[in-house]
């Protein structure tokens, strides 16, 4: 009987577990090693798959220990849904892309060091970088299209995938992706020290069948959303996300449970429950914009616990209109990149453009007394 190697390192493959040197291309060939293994198990010659194991420290991109030292050739372009359009975008860090019965579990930790690509954003002090510099060009709804910044982990055209037991911290844009994508679990990821700009937690893109569990989420921004698509984009898409069950969960800092604000595939069929919302600046959060289109329906909401949170239940269906709607200034003379076209191009018929919620149920938010003492 003959045995085959089914167990990876990195560091077999030249990876250097310093969290300092590049190790994008050891990681890669480990990654290459243990698939190969994988799907000469799956065609039946014996049972189980390849696993590969990361060690602390050994860094699938260059961080540097000072974040102002990254390399932005180090993340590779990759094309992909982001933020409601499809074009080419900074790899994440980690990816899991057109695969079947894949994971990634464990207690490990992925560090995406975003400073440098908050700073890049928004400057040291929240008040410059490129959102100042577009925003004073009449440009706000361009700027995270430009500025291209990494998420943590990307889940892609791909089934059967379980995330589990990671520790998620610092993504340069949102920390977990799952697009395109359709039987997805992620069960027991703590997603926390995220305070940049739209370091939304978990990010459920046009995929179905999709189960996040046992969570804990701490971010600035969306601490879990629910998307389909941006305006004539996505409506050229027209996926929607369906079939999608948050449950047992927790929230920290951060904008809250939300359906959109990119809804033009429609969101249908979605149940959210025992959820604890600690601090979180909303409970459920229905966002779109009168460009977007999509039906959004059958949305359960129930078992909920919320201490302080300002806002229970938000409505904002003309959410953000600097970002939402896009037009370039009357006087501009500068390139128009192809991205830029995708975001601009008008929703025809016109009719089209509405977003639509219907027939949501169990909403319902209770003050009890035992809410009202010293919280945690």
């Amino acid at each position: 009987m003959t045995t085959t190697k089914r167990d990876f390192q990195t560091t077999d493959y030249g990876a250097v577990p310093d969290g300092v040197t590049l190790s994008t291309g050891a990681t890669q060939q480990a990654i290459d090693a243990a698939e190969a293994v994988a799907l000469f198990l799956l065609r039946g010659f014996t049972d189980g798959g390849g696993l590969l194991e990361i060690p602390c420290g050994a860094a699938c991109g260059r961080r540097g220990r000072a974040a102002r030292s990254v390399d932005e050739e180090a993340y590779p372009s990759l094309w992909s849904r982001v933020a409601g359009i499809e074009m080419d975008w900074h790899s994440p860090l980690l990816n899991i892309c057109g695969q079947q019965h894949a994971a990634i579990t464990g207690e490990g930790l992925i560090n995406g060091q975003g400073e440098y690509w908050w700073h890049k954003y928004w400057g040291a002090d929240r008040l410059g970088g490129m959102r100042k510099e577009y925003t004073a060009k009449g440009l706000h709804w361009a700027v995270d299209y430009d500025c291209k910044r990494p998420r943590n982990v990307l889940v892609l055209n791909s089934s059967d995938i379980r995330l589990e037991g990671l520790t998620l911290i610092r993504s340069g844009f949102w920390n977990v992706h799952i697009c395109y994508s359709e039987r997805v679990k992620a069960d027991g990821l703590t997603i926390k020290d995220n305070p940049g700009p739209s370091s939304d937690g978990i990010d459920i893109d046009s995929s179905s069948h999709v189960l996040v569990e046992n969570c804990y989420i701490d971010c600035n921004d969306d601490n879990l959303c629910v998307k389909s698509g941006r305006d004539s984009d996505g409506l050229r898409v027209n996926r929607p996300a369906e079939h999608i069950v948050i449950r047992n969960c927790e929230t920290g800092c951060g904008g809250g449970i939300t359906i959109g604000s990119e809804t033009s595939g429609g969101v249908r069929d979605v149940e959210i429950y025992n959820i604890k919302a600690r601090g979180t600046d909303n409970g459920l959060r229905l966002k779109s914009a009168r460009v977007r289109g999509g039906l959004m329906e059958n949305i359960r909401f129930h078992h909920i616990e919320m201490i302080d949170v300002p806002h229970p239940f938000s409505f904002q269906l003309n959410w953000n209109p600097s970002y939402s709607y896009a037009k370039l200034p009357d006087d501009w003379e500068g390139e128009i990149p192809a991205h830029w076209k995708a975001l601009a191009e008008p929703v025809l018929p016109p009719e089209r453009s509405i977003p639509e919620f219907q027939r949501h149920r169990n909403l319902r938010c209770d003050r009890e007394e035992r809410f009202t003492g010293r919280n945690r």
